[in-house]
């Protein structure tokens, strides 16, 4: 028998609602289920085009401090396959951006673009080729 891996990360959140609002209405996500306990939302999924998310409420201590890196994969020939990739992200930079998200550039050994969801978690997209002479911020 024959099996793959699903990661799902968590990121660790104070308010379960004001982080779906985020994600779905300005980052394009869709809610794809919640657990409550006695009537409070305490865990929720959102995904987007295969990347699936948990959030969670549960451990206050831990709220804000994710990092979740997001590589795009395309489906291009070799030759064109960094151009595809880069203009795919200038595009999420612009569908964000439009959405009223603060985008900003970043890097780790090559250029970002990073988000940074209201509890201060963060979603690095990276570019491809970027030469590796920048610091990060």
């Amino acid at each position: 028998m024959n099996a793959e891996w699903f990661a799902r990360p968590v990121l660790f959140v104070a308010d379960i609602d004001r982080t779906l609002d985020f994600y779905v209405n300005r980052l394009g996500f869709t809610q794809s289920w919640t657990y409550e306990d006695e009537g409070k939302v305490l865990v929720a999924q959102a995904d987007r085009q295969g990347c699936a998310l948990i959030f969670s409420s549960q451990w206050p201590d831990k709220v804000g401090k994710g990092l979740m890196f997001i590589s795009l994969n395309l489906d291009a020939p070799p030759d064109r396959l960094a151009a595809e990739v880069s203009q795919a992200v200038d595009r999420l930079r612009a569908e964000l951006e439009s959405r009223g998200v603060e985008v900003k550039d970043g890097w780790w050994g090559y250029r970002l673009l990073v988000v940074r969801d209201p509890d201060g978690n963060e979603l690095y997209f990276s570019y491809p080729d970027a030469p590796e002479t920048q610091t990060l911020d």
